[in-house]
């Protein structure tokens, strides 16, 4: 498959949401999404300000989550972190579906659920995902979500959390991307872990990857297409 470093550098969400990460650990890693050029840095909400003042200026973008990891909290709780996020400076959100109503066949609720949030957000002028966790849920359920955020105008549909029992399968990526409307994008998270499954997922349609692998993947971009490799440039002597 022909593709440029842009093309697939800004697929990439970068993630910081291992609850372990330290602080070093995080500017680390705003660093690197910087110096790489992705499409956003997804990071915990409590140092999402931070992020987005480290990321203004450029054309990365910070986002954080809502309702993560279980999207069991109350709507009106997601409502007001959306919100705290939104004043922070979060430009999308990733926000968790409430999986226990989805299991339950409770439509009405996710569905008003989702609409607070997603509302919220486009009325900021930013962007949403929802996050189903398809390790939980059948077809039928994936479908449903699928038409719900279709109705709703959500920006991207996205297959995991990355901490359920199972990650982005090629299966449910083919599925999202075949019941979601075509002005819905779809992003898998977890399981995407080198270039080739980053590839693979693109020719499925698949606009956005969440990741931690961000600095292999896209170095192994650089060498497929013969460019200096990222990490050497950013090392070499001023006037190299």
């Amino acid at each position: 498959m022909e593709f440029t470093y842009l093309d697939v550098a800004k697929m990439i969400d970068h993630s910081l949401l291992n609850p372990t990460l330290k602080t070093d650990e995080l500017e680390a890693g705003i660093d690197l999404a910087l110096l790489y050029g992705t499409a956003s840095v997804c990071i915990m909400p409590f140092a999402l300000r931070r992020c987005a003042e480290r990321l203004r200026g450029s054309d990365v973008r910070a986002s954080t989550t809502i309702g993560f990891p279980h999207g069991v909290h109350s709507t009106a709780s997601k409502v007001s972190e959306a919100r705290e996020a939104l004043t922070s400076g979060g430009e999308e959100l990733d926000m968790v579906v409430n999986i226990s109503k989805v299991l339950s066949g409770d439509w009405n609720y996710v569905r008003d659920d989702l609409a607070a949030v997603i509302e919220e957000t486009h009325a900021a002028g930013q962007k949403a995902k929802v996050i189903f966790e398809n390790c939980y849920l059948n077809d039928g359920q994936k479908i449903r979500l699928c038409e719900i955020c279709s109705e709703l105008n959500a920006d991207w549909v996205k297959t995991s959390t990355g901490y359920g029992s199972g990650g982005a399968t090629i299966e449910d990526l083919t599925l999202m991307r075949k019941h979601a409307a075509p002005h819905v994008q779809v992003k898998a998270a977890g399981g995407v872990r080198d270039l080739d499954a980053l590839l693979r997922v693109r020719a499925i349609g698949v606009t956005r990857c969440g990741a931690t692998r961000t600095a292999a993947m896209l170095e192994d971009a650089c060498k497929r297409l013969g460019l200096q490799p990222i990490a050497e440039a950013a090392a070499a002597p001023a006037g190299y």
